[in-house]
């Protein structure tokens, strides 16, 4: 795959319409990307689902970029 998130940190919260949680941690990875638990500074985007928990207000609160899953799929397919 790409590696059009290649550098970048990703938090998904919330129920995702086209990825499981599982697949959507292993699409991230696939393009370069790391997936981590929990909502920081060093966090680049928060991809939020139906019914995001307390890490979309983190998010908010940091100042990280809430994004949802239709730009996700942009951000996977951007080209390089």
């Amino acid at each position: 795959a790409a590696q059009t998130l290649a550098g970048l940190t990703l938090v998904v919260t919330g129920s995702l319409t086209d990825f499981t949680r599982d697949g959507v941690t292993e699409v991230i990875a696939e393009h370069g990307g790391k997936a981590t638990s929990s909502v920081s500074k060093k966090t680049d985007y928060v991809l939020v689902g139906s019914e995001p928990g307390s890490k979309a207000a983190k998010a908010a609160e940091l100042g990280v970029t809430i994004i949802d899953e239709a730009k996700f799929k942009e951000l996977l397919n951007r080209p390089l």
